[in-house]
């Protein structure tokens, strides 16, 4: 079991562990936003073609 900290204890180990982050930079965050919503878009068409695919043979099929 852990042992009990004190909070102003606790609040140095944060502030510690918080120093050691790396934070992007603003040029990587504009990067992966850019990225992630190209793959996005690019996701949202392929299952729209999926979809329609799947459609067009459910209708010919039950049609």
């Amino acid at each position: 079991m852990a042992s009990k900290t004190n909070p102003f204890a606790f609040l140095q180990q944060v502030r510690a562990e918080v120093a050691k982050v790396v934070w992007p930079t603003r040029r990587e965050t504009v990067t992966t936003t850019i990225m992630t919503l190209v793959l996005v878009f690019i996701t949202a068409i392929f299952f729209f073609i999926i979809d329609q695919v799947l459609s067009y043979g459910t209708g010919l099929i039950f049609g």
